[in-house]
């Protein structure tokens, strides 16, 4: 039984590797089969058209607005990864697991509900 458990891995760490081998491959593809034609334009930064600033509007200081956003999107975003494991094992946790999923969705949504009535999903 001992032995059993060391292949139990073995997709995992075929698949982890057929990815790494494939952003290498890409990147390295890229680099030597791509064209090789550098310029100033290429070598500024680009902010949808916008000249670039050194400073944000206002003095240099960002909007709070922005780490809110970002901050809102890591919550959910982790929020919904937890879901993942109880999408596969559905079938085998029992009634159990499926309340715990309930209260945690209406606690994402309770979440989501409170954000949305406050106007953190409002871009200005």
């Amino acid at each position: 039984m001992q032995g059993m458990t060391n292949y139990s891995y073995a997709p995992l760490l075929f698949f982890a590797g057929i990815g790494l081998f494939f952003a290498v491959f890409s990147v390295g593809a890229g680099a030597l089969a791509g064209p090789k034609r550098y310029n100033r334009a290429k070598a500024d930064a680009y902010e949808c058209g916008i000249q670039p600033s050194p400073h944000a509007d206002g003095g240099g200081r960002v909007p709070i607005k922005y780490y809110l956003t970002a901050m809102l999107f890591i919550i959910f975003d982790i929020e919904s990864v937890f879901l993942y494991p109880f999408a596969v094992s559905f079938d085998r946790m029992g009634l159990f697991a499926l309340v715990e999923m309930v209260l945690f969705i209406l606690t994402v949504f309770v979440a989501y509900a409170y954000v949305w009535r406050r106007g953190g999903l409002e871009w200005d």
